[in-house]
């Protein structure tokens, strides 16, 4: 008990020379003076930079940009405070002697950094856990100045396969900046390509190539960064990839080629996002998504197609609008053969033109208005062809033609015009048999 009471005792009076100390007091009023030139030059550039006075209104490319910013407005006084202890601290040190306190403050500023950060930015459940469970307890072991002990320590505990050895800090360096660079490359390449696709100066395809273009570099540098991490040599990689390249090129060529018709796509523009596609077999959609392996067609009864890009290279396809969004439907009926037939073509040209989705203007050439003629003579009555433009497809949304046909059944029911149907006239005749004479 009495061993115990002296080493207590002891500790008591080592905190209190620490705390009596010059150094002490000095360190103090260098953590005072770091956070009041931060708190005052936090609050400078936020009364004078407009991007952080103000919350950007307008609509544009770089707004999601910008907004990102204006909301790292709070995080100025703890990043200030952080940047002004990191450079008091080899000061206190040079004057003092002892840097300890303001390393201490300078973790706790970077754990404010990173809560801000975290509070902010981050909505992804395994970023956030990420950031409490291993960003934290590194400030707080900096703050202490046994980071590099711990590093140090973990770095010892090693496991060796050949001439291989792995340790356990790799490990968890790799780790923990593979989750951390992947999660910064699929959000930077969703905002990137979301400011490219909303240039509007460009043209779609344009926007597409570009885009995926700027996808493919993200997660290529990545890769790139991840490889410098784990602490392999890239030159290494030249000719392990030589040999790798030879084997996936037979293993993946679907998948190669896939790849290489999406590049030409793009860059021919042969098809953009918008196009209504017809397949060689039949199926057809809306092309809603582009990616570098396949586009995906929507039909108009809610399915998607995945068509593999190669098909777009080496098949037959028709693209209804891609260079003209007026298409030309027709669309046949039949009447009587005692019908009026000059007054029935002025009742359907009508009746067709006043559809809101039918081409019928008075500017438009001949061949583009609603028309009305002949078209055959059938058993039954005579066969009329009707032809119209408009813009779109004829289904979803612009089902003109069963709108059309049930108007002109109306108008001409109106008017007493009759639709035949087949009939037949049997007549049965008694045969008399006359015997020879």
């Amino acid at each position: 008990m009495q061993g115990h009471a002296e080493t207590a005792e002891s500790i008591a009076l080592q905190v209190l020379a620490h705390l009596t100390s010059v150094a002490f007091y000095a360190q103090l009023g260098m953590i005072v003076a770091a956070l009041l030139i931060a708190l005052a030059l936090a609050s400078y550039l936020k009364s004078r930079i407009r991007i952080f006075r103000e919350p950007p209104s307008e609509s544009g490319a770089l707004r999601d940009l910008r907004v990102a910013v204006h909301r790292m407005r709070g995080l100025l006084f703890p990043v200030l405070a952080a940047a002004g202890l990191g450079i008091a601290s080899p000061i206190t040190q040079s004057l003092a002697g002892a840097a300890w306190l303001v390393q201490v403050a300078q973790g706790l500023a970077f754990i404010a950094v990173v809560v801000g950060l975290v509070h902010q930015f981050v909505n992804n459940t395994t970023i956030v856990q990420l950031f409490r469970w291993v960003g934290i307890p590194v400030a707080l072991l900096y703050a202490a100045g046994l980071l590099d002990e711990t590093v140090a320590y973990l770095d010892s505990i090693s496991i060796e396969i050949g001439n291989i050895r792995v340790t356990l800090y790799a490990a968890l360096r790799t780790l923990v900046f593979g989750i951390l660079l992947f999660w910064l490359g699929r959000l930077s390449s969703a905002s990137g390509q979301r400011v490219i696709r909303s240039q509007t100066a460009l043209d779609v395809g344009t926007r597409e190539v570009i885009a995926k273009l700027f996808e493919i570099g993200i997660f290529v540098l990545i890769f790139l960064l991840l490889m410098n991490v784990m602490g392999i040599d890239l030159t290494a990689l030249a000719v392990f990839g030589g040999a790798l390249g030879v084997g996936l090129g037979f293993g993946l060529q679907q998948i190669a080629s896939n790849f290489i018709s999406g590049i030409i796509i793009l860059l021919d523009r042969s098809i953009t996002i918008g196009d209504y596609i017809e397949l060689e077999d039949g199926r057809a959609g809306t092309l809603r998504e582009l990616t570098m392996r396949s586009a995906t067609l929507e039909t108009f009864d809610g399915k998607d197609i995945m068509v593999p890009n190669e098909r777009f290279i080496t098949t037959a396809f028709v693209n209804w609008t891609h260079n003209n969004k007026k298409q030309r439907y027709s669309l046949t009926f039949q009447v009587a053969y005692k019908t009026d037939l000059e007054k029935l073509f002025e009742i359907v040209r009508e009746t067709v033109a006043s559809h809101p989705k039918v081409l019928s203007s008075g500017d438009l050439p001949i061949a583009e208005r609603p028309d009305a003629e002949i078209e055959s003579f059938g058993d039954s009555g005579i066969n009329i062809l009707v032809e119209f433009w408009m813009d779109g497809i004829d289904d979803g949304e612009n089902r003109v033609g069963a709108d059309l046909l049930l108007m002109i059944w109306t108008a001409l029911r109106a008017n007493g015009i009759e639709f035949p149907f087949p009939q037949r006239e049997v007549r049965v005749l008694d045969e008399v048999k006359t015997k020879p004479a």
